[in-house]
């Protein structure tokens, strides 16, 4: 398995890692993504680590805290073998404070997650979302009091605008607080707005990312083919609800390309979508999903080969769209902005 650095920091990480939403499926939403128990979590999990994939990725509001109560008990003896990441922000509980990046819901949150997990440390704390309500500087310094405590290895951001993103790790600076090493965000080849500003932020100031739903939210695993009714899955389960809405038309041409270099490369079209990720700029990782070992096993097919430029151009062309104001207007001045990837 292939181990790249993660931003601006010393860690390596492997470049696909395991993300735990379908683990518990409590309620009726994280049900639509799974419903894995203990003893199906623990059989993954050891798959996973014999494959080289040692990042395990949850949050804590993922099936009201069962996904990470759920892990903590498949990594029960081999804790030393993994690496953990899980996030915090969104709404925890009813009472007032549940939510948000505060000192207090931040440190609560962290607590409550460790003992979840069964662990005495999170090696990647992640921000789920950007809190306007609480001082940038406040929410930093709990996370470096974490970090030097012990309890927190390394910090990211998750679903943050660019200019959030920038004012944080300027107030890292200014006062020599830990900062944000990772960013996770929605990135797939039917998803292409991370590249208009997130991907030049990251690449300027070391921010390495961490890939969420880089299937576009299931319609990318090859059940979704121009002239084709959809077959079962995510996207049949309902469980692409709260996605982004892709134009029909856009999402053929896409995946007509994958199915052409699935052809050729005799890989599957979902491989193919995975391995296209690995080529872009700042990508340190990807978090891969899965049902049940089968998929699990397939989505590992993705890493161990890579595709060809001439491939790589042919995917680029076909999910290429035109970025919002000013980021076309920019494309006319690459002699003094230019960009990391082609529009």
């Amino acid at each position: 398995m292939e181990h790249r650095q993660l931003g601006r920091s010393g860690l390596k990480v492997p470049v696909l890692s395991f993300g735990t939403g379908t683990f518990g499926g409590s309620n009726e939403f994280f049900e639509r993504w799974g419903r894995t128990d203990i003893d199906e979590a623990t059989r993954l999990v050891d798959i996973c680590l014999d494959a080289g994939v040692s990042l395990f990725d949850t949050a804590d509001v993922y099936s009201e805290g069962a996904s990470e109560e759920i892990l903590g008990a498949a990594l029960k003896g081999k804790r030393d073998r993994a690496l953990i990441s899980t996030k915090s922000t969104f709404r925890s509980g009813q009472d007032a404070n549940d939510v948000g990046s505060s000192r207090y819901h931040l440190i609560r949150s962290c607590e409550a997650s460790l003992k979840r997990l069964g662990t005495d440390h999170i090696d990647l704390y992640f921000m789920h979302g950007f809190d306007a309500t609480t001082p940038v500087d406040e929410t930093l310094r709990a996370l470096d009091d974490l970090v030097s405590a012990g309890k927190i290895g390394y910090i990211g951001a998750s679903n943050f605008s660019g200019w959030h993103l920038m004012k944080a790790l300027a107030t890292s600076e200014k006062y020599g607080l830990a900062r944000y090493v990772a960013y996770q965000g929605y990135y797939s080849l039917v998803g292409r707005d991370y590249e208009w500003e997130l991907m030049p932020l990251g690449l300027d100031q070391g921010v390495g990312l961490m890939v969420w739903s880089p299937l576009g939210w299931g319609r990318l695993t090859g059940k979704i083919k121009r002239g084709q009714p959809i077959q079962g899955g995510r996207i049949a389960s309902g469980g692409a609800a709260g996605g982004p809405e892709v134009d029909d038309e856009y999402l053929y041409t896409v995946v007509d390309a994958l199915e052409e270099l699935a052809g050729e490369t005799g890989k599957t079209i979902p491989q193919v979508a995975l391995n296209w990720l690995l080529t872009r700029p700042t990508v340190a990782n990807v978090v891969v999903g899965a049902r049940d070992e089968a998929q699990l096993r397939a989505n590992l097919g993705a890493v161990g080969w890579m595709l060809k430029e001439e491939q790589i151009a042919r995917l680029d062309k076909a999910s290429r769209r035109l970025p919002a104001y000013p980021y076309w207007h920019q494309m006319g001045f690459d002699e003094r902005n230019p960009k990391p990837t082609h529009w």
